[in-house]
């Protein structure tokens, strides 16, 4: 992998923390909230993260940056078994599966004197806990300026490169 696809992991990472910090507000916005367009009260939702899919083996990332024609020679792949060549798939990423709904059941309070009372004086409240919202959003605040650092450090590394070049 080359310094340029490390910007683009972390750039990648960093566009889900922030999806993910947004859907954390949200839920804190709606803490309250009783009655949505549809008619119930709102539900608190989740992001659910994914890796990226590709072969990341050594010898597909070594084999990927050869010039054409190129290959690598059977005893260099055959050295170690097992170090080089590998079935697994390794991440060269993060993205956002999906938004999700928790399927949590809402909150009761007493408040007869609410308009979304039940017949029997109950309004149903989302089942937010903000303590809960705000680890969230610390953990989604924390992997976002981690990762704004990663790229930092990528950029010096880039320039550092080219100053050996001249």
């Amino acid at each position: 992998m080359n310094l340029f696809g490390m910007i683009d992991q972390s750039g990648d990472a960093m566009q889900a923390e922030r999806m993910r910090a947004e859907v954390v507000a949200a839920n804190m916005a709606n803490a309250e909230t009783t009655r949505t367009p549809a008619g119930v009260p709102y539900r608190r939702q989740h992001v659910v993260f994914a890796s990226g899919s590709g072969d990341g083996s050594f010898a597909s990332q070594l084999g990927s940056s050869l010039p054409a024609g190129m290959q690598l020679p059977g005893p260099l792949l055959n050295a170690v078994p097992g170090s080089l060549v590998s079935s697994s798939n390794v991440a060269p990423g993060v993205h956002i599966a999906a938004v999700v709904q928790d399927t949590a059941p809402p909150l009761k309070r007493f408040d007869p004197s609410h308009p979304d009372a039940d017949a029997e004086g109950y309004v149903s409240y989302p089942d937010i806990n903000p303590l809960t919202e705000m680890v969230d959003l610390m953990g989604a605040t924390r992997a976002y300026g981690l990762n704004a650092s990663a790229v930092q450090a990528e950029k010096s590394m880039i320039a550092s490169s080219l100053e050996i070049g001249k």
